[in-house]
């Protein structure tokens, strides 16, 4: 059973944010206030402890945290928010965790939204910002890591960046993320037990992003692409998320590719909830600095979390849509 405190934070997003994704009109009226109140800086005291740096790319700010150890790698981090939302403070508690315990450098591009841009434009400055890096850091120390949405990007990246013939990253961690769009049915179903995300707003983002391609096009669902050319991947997923079967499934597609995929599933709990600090959180992120720093198969938590590193996942079809 989750811990009293994450079940608190899912009863108050059952009773807030999960409006966001009841309707399209919700979805735009929450857009509308993202967009009044957003600020995609760093919090004043991560940007200050860790010196934090700003460049433009493609027109867009990217921010920077210098490596603290040597050969510690590097981690672009894509943010989640249906790709509509701007990155918050929780995420960058997430990233700034990262950058202390594991002293890697990490780049945040803050790469432009739906509905005011769409899938080419993100896909564009995402791509131009792993350009930027393979000019400064070796592929095969640059880890792709984003929650939700962002984790679709990480994954849709690589994709790219394999059919340009780029140097593909050297590992993916990936949070809660977004890799099927195709599964309406399923995600109508899981809907009655997740405490964030909804059917009717989620297709809208979809909608919004997707730039007329097909839902079931690989770079709107990676889970119908070439899994073939991914790198060693962690991949987290909670069994009250939408996103969860859809995970399963990529994870069984990209094993049978013969992907190394370490699955980690936590009984009960919602959407990202590593972002969120809870013995949960810590669990989790405690997995993510393991992984990244040992290069080699993590050991299997003392918790109620599950690593599923080599045994075949049992799955149906299932639902995803970025949160």
């Amino acid at each position: 059973m989750p811990s009293l405190k994450s079940r608190l934070v899912g009863l108050y997003l059952k009773l807030t944010r999960k409006k966001a994704f009841s309707s399209a009109e919700e979805l735009h009226r929450w857009i509308a206030r993202d967009r009044l109140r957003r600020d995609h800086r760093p919090p004043p005291a991560i940007a200050l402890r860790h010196s934090i740096e700003q460049r433009v790319i493609d027109g867009c700010p990217v921010y920077e945290i210098p490596a603290r150890t040597r050969g510690a790698g590097h981690v672009i981090y894509f943010h989640g928010g249906a790709f509509c939302f701007e990155i918050t403070r929780y995420h960058w508690q997430l990233i700034a965790d990262v950058a202390r315990r594991t002293g890697a450098r990490v780049t945040v591009p803050i790469y432009p939204l739906a509905p005011e841009h769409d899938f080419h434009a993100m896909f564009r400055m995402a791509m131009e910002t792993y350009r930027a890096v393979l000019g400064e850091t070796p592929a095969s120390q640059v880890v792709f890591m984003g929650d939700s949405a962002g984790g679709n990007m990480a994954v849709v990246l690589t994709m790219l960046a394999a059919q340009r013939r780029l140097p593909l990253p050297g590992r993916h961690v990936l949070i809660s993320p977004g890799l099927d769009m195709t599964a309406r049915d399923a995600m109508v179903e899981a809907a009655l037990d997740d405490p964030w995300l909804d059917v009717p707003g989620g297709m809208e983002a979809i909608r919004l992003y997707c730039a007329g391609l097909d839902v079931a096009d690989w770079r709107i669902s990676p889970r119908h692409g070439d899994l073939s050319v991914l790198p060693r991947t962690l991949v987290f997923s909670s069994t009250r998320d939408l996103l969860h079967s859809g995970t399963l499934g990529f994870v069984e597609g990209a094993r049978a590719a013969g992907v190394d995929v370490e699955l980690f599933v936590e009984e009960g709990m919602y959407h990202v909830w590593p972002l969120i600090e809870t013995i949960e959180a810590r669990r989790a992120r405690d997995h993510i600095v393991a992984f990244l720093q040992r290069g080699t198969p993590v050991t299997q938590p003392r918790s109620r979390g599950k690593a599923v590193v080599a045994a075949p996942v049992g799955t149906r079809p299932g639902p995803t849509l970025p949160g």
